[in-house]
């Protein structure tokens, strides 16, 4: 866990240098950038330089001994770099993962080719073109290592691309979106359900790499359509992680659990069984997909240092209640309304905007015809939401959606041309003309017949109110834990049962 809290911090650490250096050296940024990382990478070279190289182990040794980290991370910290390469453009610079790929994948290969002549220099060894010899040879037989590796994930790709083309092509997502809105009725949390075990069973028997394409391929559009139909917008990389993670479970879960089975032939256990305690094993931790659709927190998108910390910790102690609360034990065995009390104080501290919702809203009802009015007033950063109602494009049967909009910089009039909505009032209701072709709303509400009989019309508008930090919630919270744990405490002092 330190690792990888140490590499997060690393990865979001060069947001900041890298941003001064932008800001300093203007156009030619990505040239001192580079001199950067070039300076980094032969520092790290250079420790590495003052430790012998790793030897790979004789698979037909008798005895293999695993090395000691503290003697040899010197050796290898600097293929990290193509790795924070890799996450500062995919998750700072917001570029494409192919362009991410390139520049790391290209950073890789300098440090093949390079690595053993400066590795001679920084020993003083002479033997340089030898060393350039055996770092082509290096660079040659990791594009035939990585060749041959791709041949698995290529056929599984291929393989789940038919499945995405077929939907493509035939519309069953379409479908699917619609046989999970008539089974859940319209109820959110149904509809996630629902959607949790189409990924389950979607996800039987793929490989992790396929798994991922099948499932937000399918699965994540309609969580995103009927969320927005029902009031909830979630941000995207939420809603993959959902449907992932039941895609996942189809791993351990039977008829088709192929890590259970797997497992089950290294234990020598009974293959269904073992399936059976893993897929309950795994239910323990069910709610963390329901909490990343419904507390985006948990994702750290939107949120500060100091949030960002207040939610790790918060969220480490309520998956250890929520543990507690369903296994029966906290400091000793639990009773029945001290489970269910542990369960409420994990949902507290995993949702406490649930609980500030229902003391102080969080948005007031704005009449329609005075949305522009309540965009004009709204504060920059704020966020509007809007439900539209009208007919759908294909059927004709009214529907809504909900749209959350942002508020940008500028007049009413400024931010409104922004959104790209055009709007009409007439009768006392607020009509939508199809939104500007590029602008940000224009693919959300594609799916409206603005040219029909019945018009696109506002339904509801939610300007932000005012309300209390969500985080007042952790204090109520932890201090009904701590009564918990003084009533376990007192009984486990009472009949002298050890912890």
């Amino acid at each position: 866990m330190a690792f990888f809290v140490g590499f997060a911090a690393l990865c979001y650490g060069v947001q900041y240098p890298v941003g001064w250096v932008a800001a300093a050296a203007g156009d030619a940024s990505a040239v001192v950038m580079s001199v950067l990382i070039f300076v980094a990478y032969a520092g790290l070279l250079y420790l590495a330089s003052s430790v012998p190289d790793l030897e790979p182990d004789d698979p037909n040794a008798e005895e293999v001994e695993l090395p000691v980290v503290g003697e040899i991370y010197k050796s290898g910290l600097y293929f990290l770099l193509p790795i924070i390469v890799l996450v500062y453009f995919l998750m700072i610079e917001q570029k494409s993962p192919g362009l991410s790929a390139f520049w790391a994948t290209m950073l890789l290969f300098v440090i093949l080719l390079t690595q053993r002549p400066l590795k001679a220099i920084f020993r003083g060894q002479n033997d340089m073109a030898n060393a350039f010899s055996q770092g082509l040879g290096d660079l040659i037989q990791g594009l035939i290592d990585g060749a041959r590796n791709m041949i698995g994930s290529g056929l599984a790709m291929a393989t789940a691309g038919v499945i995405v083309g077929t939907v493509t092509l035939t519309g069953v997502g379409q479908v699917m979106a619609d046989l999970v809105e008539f089974l859940s009725g319209g109820n959110l949390i149904l509809m996630l359900v629902m959607v949790g075990l189409l990924s389950l069973i979607l996800g039987m028997g793929l490989p992790t790499t396929a798994n991922y394409i099948v499932v937000s391929s399918l699965m994540a559009g309609v969580v995103v359509e009927l969320g927005a139909q029902s009031g909830l917008i979630v941000p995207l990389i939420a809603v993959h992680l959902f449907v992932f993670y039941f895609g996942i479970m189809a791993d351990v879960t039977p008829p088709v659990g192929l890590a259970s089975f797997a497992a089950a032939a290294v234990s020598g256990g009974d293959a269904i069984k073992t399936g059976f305690v893993a897929f309950f094993y795994s239910l323990r931790t069910v709610a963390l997909p329901f909490v990343f659709i419904f507390n985006t927190g948990l994702l750290l998108i939107n949120v500060s240092w100091v949030q960002g910390i207040l939610v790790f910790i918060t969220a480490s102690i309520a998956i250890l209640v929520f543990t507690a609360g369903t296994m029966g034990w906290f400091l000793t065995k639990s009773r029945i309304y001290e489970s269910v009390a542990l369960v409420l104080v994990a949902f507290a501290l995993f949702r406490p905007d649930f609980v500030m919702d229902r003391i102080q809203p969080p948005f007031q009802q704005v009449e329609p015809a005075a949305f522009a009015t309540a965009l004009g007033n709204a504060s920059e950063g704020d966020e509007i939401r809007l439900i539209i109602s009208g007919p759908d494009f294909d059927t004709g049967d009214t529907k809504e959606t909900t749209l959350l909009l942002p508020v940008g910089a500028g007049s009413a009039d400024e931010r409104m041309t922004a959104s790209g909505l055009l709007l009409l009032n007439e009768d006392g209701v607020t009509k939508m003309d199809e939104p500007s072709f590029g602008s940000p709303f224009s693919d959300s509400l594609s799916s409206f017949d603005f040219y029909g009989d019945d018009p696109v019309q506002i339904a509801s508008v939610q300007a932000p109110a005012n309300q209390m930090p969500k985080e007042l919630v952790f204090i109520p919270a932890l201090i009904f834990l701590m009564f918990i744990a003084f009533l376990q405490r007192a009984r486990m002092s009472r009949t002298g049962v050890p912890a």
